[in-house]
């Protein structure tokens, strides 16, 4: 196959037969030599304001490649399908979890035979999208169903955001992609540079491919809870779900996600080796989504597609950072515990709120917390009890003047924010040390050099961000076991991950190891 690299067209001349006869004609390629072809990547250069590109990787099949003249741009690629060839193992394996990792494990299981068993503490995705809006609406927390707890994970509750900056020399990024499309996502994501499905599409994609596992003998079990492992002679033996029911497993996936602290406990508690790890905590900022076009794509920016950005700063010993952007999305209440509150990000696959958002967080470790394996969770828990102690219950939001001069706002200014889940105006410096709160005004300030109106007074700050990652990592070895056999520690929860993507991806490494291993 070969790949023609570098095509670049205006973003108003942007047109498919445009780029593979440019792709053609830059490759030396004849019409009657092409079997087929596809789109590899498009991405968008907007370095020039005056001239926004859109920029593709073509990929072509040939009757005959022999007289291609090769170079920087014009390259041979092999064939990028996952392959990967399961063992058949006589085994019946237990997954907990059923966010990305968890479920493309059970994918993969499934399709090679084994029939897994999901328990997910949560509900299904019809139930739990049903207690999330009532919660949204009338403030009333499902501890079992919310936006962290349920069918397909927190990112079903997100923008769907599919990037990942992992390295993937065997194509499970490809895999999970083509899955994805399989059961109802656009098709645009095998291509597209920053790809996201949006929550709306994302809950219908989940349901097709439990319904596919279940189809080929996998089973799931909802509002199903681990509460207790047992051992054999450092093997897996039993788990416990619900405080009550036991199953027989010799093959445990812990897919779980970094909110179940309760689990992170119960396996301390079995001598599960375990290490804290930094992650970063901070608020969420929301400006017109226009002024981010404009700034983004200039006078083409009522052609494009809603802009997001990338920032990241270092200063006062810390970094700061732009994290899980969504474009034309609302600031949720993700809290999943009584008396603390959470919050996130989240848009529909159009991104049509007119408000562009993201947190902007600050790098912590055990200088900030301490050094014992549960301080990064106490750390979030402190901060999230403020968040709901500030916000009597509620989002806590301020004008970002008011936060910069330490005072509760009492109106909106020029930006109307846009949230699921009610809110109260708030002093949001209470939430953090001085240390903090500076670092997140300074870094403000920096971005309103980078985005112009980013600085903006008016602009809109929400709180708290504090689970942008797992605190805790649960230690695995080259055959991603833990040191008790049999359990395989995986995804964003376990702290292999840090998106949809990468969990997804993690996964399937874990299915890997599961269905290569001979048994003795």
């Amino acid at each position: 196959m070969i790949r023609v690299r570098q095509i670049k067209v205006n973003v108003l001349k942007d047109n498919i037969d445009l780029v593979v006869d440019l792709a053609k004609k830059k490759a030396h390629i004849l019409s009657d030599n092409v079997l087929s072809y596809k789109i590899n990547k498009r991405s968008i250069d907007a370095r020039d304001k005056e001239d926004v590109l859109y920029v593709y990787e073509i990929d072509f099949k040939l009757k005959d490649e022999k007289d291609i003249k090769l170079s920087n741009d014009v390259c041979y690629v092999e064939n990028n399908e996952y392959n990967f060839k399961p063992i058949k193992k006589d085994i019946k394996p237990i997954i907990i979890g059923s966010g990305p990792c968890g479920l493309f494990a059970a994918y993969m299981l499934a399709e090679a035979g084994l029939k897994p068993v999901v328990f997910e503490r949560g509900a299904d995705i019809d139930t739990r999208v049903k207690d999330v809006n009532e919660f949204w609406q009338n403030n009333k927390l499902n501890l079992n169903s919310n936006v962290q707890f349920g069918e397909g994970g927190a990112g079903t509750f997100s923008d769907g955001k599919l990037n990942t900056q992992i390295k993937d020399k065997k194509n499970r990024i490809k895999k999970v992609l083509d899955i994805f499309i399989k059961h109802g996502a656009p098709e645009e994501i095998a291509y597209d540079y920053m790809p996201h499905i949006g929550t709306d599409k994302l809950r219908e994609v989940v349901k097709s491919m439990r319904e596919y596992i279940i189809s080929l003998g996998g089973t799931f079990n909802f509002n199903s809870c681990l509460t207790n492992i047992l051992t054999n002679n450092n093997q897996i033996e039993e788990i416990e779900i619900n405080n009550k029911d036991h199953y027989k497993t010799n093959c445990l996936i812990l897919a779980i996600g970094h909110s179940a602290r309760d689990t992170f406990h119960m396996l301390h508690e079995h001598n599960i080796m375990m290490e804290n790890k930094p992650f970063a905590v901070g608020l969420r900022i929301m400006h017109d989504q226009k002024m981010i076009n404009e700034n983004q794509y200039g006078k083409y920016a009522k052609y494009m597609k809603p802009a997001s950005y990338k920032l990241i700063h270092n200063l006062n010993g810390h970094g700061i950072y732009s994290f899980c952007m969504c474009p034309g999305g609302y600031v949720v209440n993700a809290s999943s515990f009584a008396n603390k509150l959470v919050i996130n990000g989240m848009s529909n696959y159009a991104r049509e709120s007119g408000i562009a958002n993201s947190a902007l967080v600050v790098t912590v470790n055990e200088k900030d917390y301490g050094t014992n394996l549960f301080d990064g969770v106490k750390f979030q828990e402190k901060l999230e009890q403020k968040a709901y102690q500030i916000g009597n219950g509620l989002i806590p939001i301020s004008k970002y003047i008011d936060y910069k001069d330490n005072k509760i706002s009492t109106s909106f200014g020029t930006i109307k924010p846009v949230f699921k889940g009610n809110y109260h105006f708030a002093n949001l410096n209470e939430i953090f040390s001085n240390d903090i709160n500076n670092t997140i005004k300074s870094g403000i300030e920096y971005f309103g050099t980078k985005i112009k109106g980013f600085n903006n007074p008016d602009t809109i700050l929400a709180g708290v961000e504090a689970r942008t990652s797992s605190p805790i990592k649960i230690i695995r070895d080259d055959n991603l076991e833990s040191n008790i056999k049999g359990i395989y520690p995986a995804g964003e929860g376990a702290g292999y991950a840090g998106g949809i993507t990468s969990a997804a991806v993690d996964g399937i490494k874990v299915y890997e190891k599961i269905t290569s291993k001979v048994s003795k």
